[in-house]
């Protein structure tokens, strides 16, 4: 995603969504996302929450980037890649960043990069915590994962 400060300065916003438990595991805020920075932002995603067997994203080059292919495939994470103009592979994260969209970026208007990486963090701890889905039993993200973590039935 992307959107521009006041100034016209480019903001370049790359998330990260646990595909069951809804949770935004994380969001990369900044001018420009290119292979070094997904890796850099994936390790410490895996540090924080452990490795997945996939993930799943569109052919953007940062993402289907050799450097980006062998990083994921020495951890054993399989890229996913959603073929192109087929939306609909990815639902969760399109739904999530039209979301966003909507929420954060349509009625904001952002003074500098800090800026819109502190609203949209603030956004993103309202997600998890607050908002509850449908698709989860009217549960929030973060109770959602809760449970699933201690085996709950849902």
């Amino acid at each position: 995603m992307s959107t521009r400060t006041r100034r016209g300065g480019l903001v370049r916003i790359l998330n990260v969504v646990d595909e069951y438990t809804r949770v935004a595991l994380g969001t990369l805020v900044a001018n420009s996302i290119g292979a070094q920075h997904v890796i850099e932002f994936l390790t410490e995603l895996f540090e924080r929450h452990g490795a997945p067997r996939g993930i799943r994203s569109d052919n953007g080059r940062e993402f289907i980037a050799a450097t980006v292919i062998h990083w994921l495939t020495e951890r054993n994470v399989e890229p996913i890649f959603v073929e192109k103009a087929s939306p609909q592979q990815n639902s969760f994260i399109e739904r999530f960043n039209g979301t966003m969209r909507d929420e954060v970026l349509h009625g904001e208007e952002f003074d500098s990069l800090l800026e819109a990486q502190v609203v949209i963090a603030t956004w993103l701890d309202i997600y998890n915590e607050q908002r509850p889905h449908r698709s989860l039993g009217m549960m929030t993200p973060a109770a959602f994962a809760l449970m699933a973590q201690n085996g709950a039935p849902g």
